[in-house]
């Protein structure tokens, strides 16, 4: 390896002999959720298992959850979760979308900033399964990037999603000699060009329709209730994106209402449901909805098996004719243009 200055042809300041490092670089990491492997019993117990231990997730003491993850969850859980993945995976590349969407984005961004300046250095990881978050702040100080910008590509703060991707790089830089400086990405809920980009979206997608949408649901992913009332803004978050968003579709609160999905085990979770609104939209007489997740970078299986499969067949079962799923942003022009401003953004003074 060597110095920034030699790697441009340029004289290196370092004295004869000195032992040959990199540095003088930026990194740039944009980290996601998560993915398994694969969609068989053992890539997704791995996934699970990794994805469920996580204290920040799951708030119960191990004394208690371990045996009912280890004994029931782990057990029946992956081969219904595999099913799902399978009908949603990209067969193409033999991988989520998750994974592709992210992937892309790492690489669009990267060409994106390359004309800002070439000390910039862009990577992907995800919180659960791989590549690592670990793994990859040691390649990216192993390429020269003693500064590295962390994007946790969640809109909206939450415990269970940002701060746990946070946790996951301190203990990284915990155990470096020589850390990397670390600058991690705020949340841009409130952010005007993510409510565009939104915006944008929705009127795209809706313009392809032959029929209007009575009601648009703007759904997040939820959090159990205890979680909110300890504290987390994540509830807050979600409330002013779907403000906003409102706003810049000039609709109603009747008309365009925020729900919360993918609830799980037994306590209260942050209200309305998503599954339960769909279901009483359509027996109320409600025949053409819109669901968009604002709260979803990419694509994944929340969004493509959850909402545009089980709650569109929720809608029609209970009366509804018409349903449409807006995608996410993912890799899209107006996607890209959100993640790059926030790169941007964080960059400067470093660039």
């Amino acid at each position: 390896m060597q110095d920034f200055a030699a790697q441009q042809g340029l004289p290196s300041h370092l004295p004869s002999g000195h032992p040959g490092i990199a540095f003088g670089k930026v990194g740039v990491l944009i980290v996601n959720l998560g993915t398994p492997d694969g969609t068989t019993y053992w890539p997704m117990r791995r996934y699970l298992a990794e994805f469920l231990t996580d204290r920040r997730v799951i708030e119960w003491s191990p004394l208690y959850w371990y045996p009912i993850l280890y004994g029931i969850v782990l057990n029946k859980r992956p081969q219904r979760v595999g099913k799902a993945y399978e009908a949603i995976w990209n067969k193409e590349r033999d991988e989520s979308f998750l994974r592709t969407y992210t992937r892309s984005q790492a690489e669009k961004l990267a060409a994106s900033l390359a004309g800002l300046s070439p000390r910039i250095v862009v990577d992907w990881a995800m919180r659960y399964g791989q590549p690592s978050i670990e793994s990859r702040i040691k390649a990216l100080q192993a390429a020269g990037c003693d500064r590295i910008v962390m994007i946790p590509l969640y809109p909206q703060y939450a415990a269970s999603t940002t701060a746990t991707v946070n946790d996951k790089a301190f203990d990284a830089l915990k155990a470096m000699r020589w850390q990397p400086a670390l600058r991690v990405a705020p949340p841009w809920h409130d952010d005007p060009v993510y409510i565009d980009a939104l915006a944008s979206s929705v009127r795209s997608q809706l313009a392809k329709l032959a029929w209007v949408p009575e009601v648009i649901l703007a759904s997040f992913h939820g959090i159990p209730k205890s979680y909110f009332e300890q504290g987390d803004p994540y509830y807050c978050h979600c409330h002013k994106t779907a403000r906003l968003l409102r706003t810049a579709l000039g609709r109603d609160d009747k008309s365009f209402r925020l729900t919360f999905q993918s609830r799980f085990g037994p306590a209260e979770w942050l209200q309305p449901y998503t599954d339960k609104t769909v279901e009483e939209l359509a027996k109320s007489g409600v025949k053409r909805i819109a669901v968009i997740n604002p709260g979803f970078v990419s694509d994944c299986l929340e969004t493509l098996e959850e909402i545009a499969v089980e709650a569109r067949d929720s809608f029609v079962e209970a009366g509804g004719t018409d349903f449409a799923h807006i995608p996410c942003l993912n890799d899209t022009p107006e996607g890209m243009a959100v993640i790059e401003n926030v790169a941007r953004r964080e960059l400067m003074g470093w660039i």
